[in-house]
């Protein structure tokens, strides 16, 4: 069974993002990117299922800019067998996203895509469920277990209520939360065998999509400084103030 894994590249999360002079977006200029956190749960466990003999191939795969190679690299040096990059410099959104995807998996016939419950940059949780619904297969969205058993998935998703248990046939759409799993570190010799792993580099036109975005952001701007707070002397004053104030009663 093939896995395929989508990689997003992200500014990295130990970054204190900052919005561009103009409002246009975010400054990426000079700023260390990396690999999506949700993005390094996804190859690590498909990693583990390979290692479980539950996949034969694992394939990762980036959208956006030539830099996105490296964010693939860090997958290969992870334990994926290949990396495919749709190399384009529109800004990608989430439907166009998951139509690349979507064509990508027609090509490739995977049993199994990984992907990130969202990205840390827009946090939209958008992408894996527009994809489930592009291929018509069933999806397993915030997982914290997945196994297989009997050709069948089973995945235990985090709800707001607490635990929830399904089964899925495969092929089969997971997106990771944060307790499936802890990813590992890339020890240097599979950094260097990295190195020679093969990336094919394609086009969204060889695809068959067109990724023009269907949203316009109109500014980007930083949330308001938060204020410091005051001390009341009573409980009546702290009502007042509430209520005459900061008129949330």
């Amino acid at each position: 069974m093939k896995i395929l894994v989508p990689v997003k590249r992200v500014v990295d999360y130990n970054v204190k993002v900052r919005v561009k002079s103009d409002g246009t977006g975010v400054e990426t200029a000079g700023v260390k990117m990396s690999m999506n956190p949700f993005d390094e749960i996804g190859v690590e466990e498909a990693v583990r299922l390979k290692e479980k003999g539950v996949a034969s191939e694992i394939i990762a795969v980036s959208l956006g800019l030539p830099a996105c190679a490296e964010t693939i690299r860090t997958a290969l040096a992870m334990g994926a067998d290949r990396g495919i990059l749709v190399e384009t410099d529109v800004d990608l959104q989430p439907l166009a996203v998951a139509k690349l995807l979507a064509a990508i998996a027609a090509k490739e016939q995977p049993g199994l895509i990984i992907l990130g419950k969202q990205a840390i940059d827009d946090d939209m949780s958008a992408t894996g469920p527009m994809l489930a619904a592009l291929l018509g297969w069933p999806q397993g969205t915030f997982a914290s277990k997945v196994t297989v058993e009997d050709g069948k998935l089973l995945v235990t998703r985090e709800v707001d209520g607490g635990l929830e248990s399904v089964s899925l046939n495969l092929p089969a759409i997971i997106t990771t939360d944060l307790r499936l799993n802890e990813p590992r570190y890339a020890s240097l010799p599979n950094i260097m065998k990295a190195r020679k792993k093969p990336i094919e580099t394609v086009k969204p036109a060889d695809l068959g999509v067109d990724p023009a975005p269907r949203l316009t952001v109109v500014s980007v701007a930083e949330p308001p400084k938060r204020q410091a707070g005051v001390k009341v002397g009573s409980v009546a004053e702290l009502v007042s103030k509430l209520k005459n104030e900061a008129k949330v009663i």
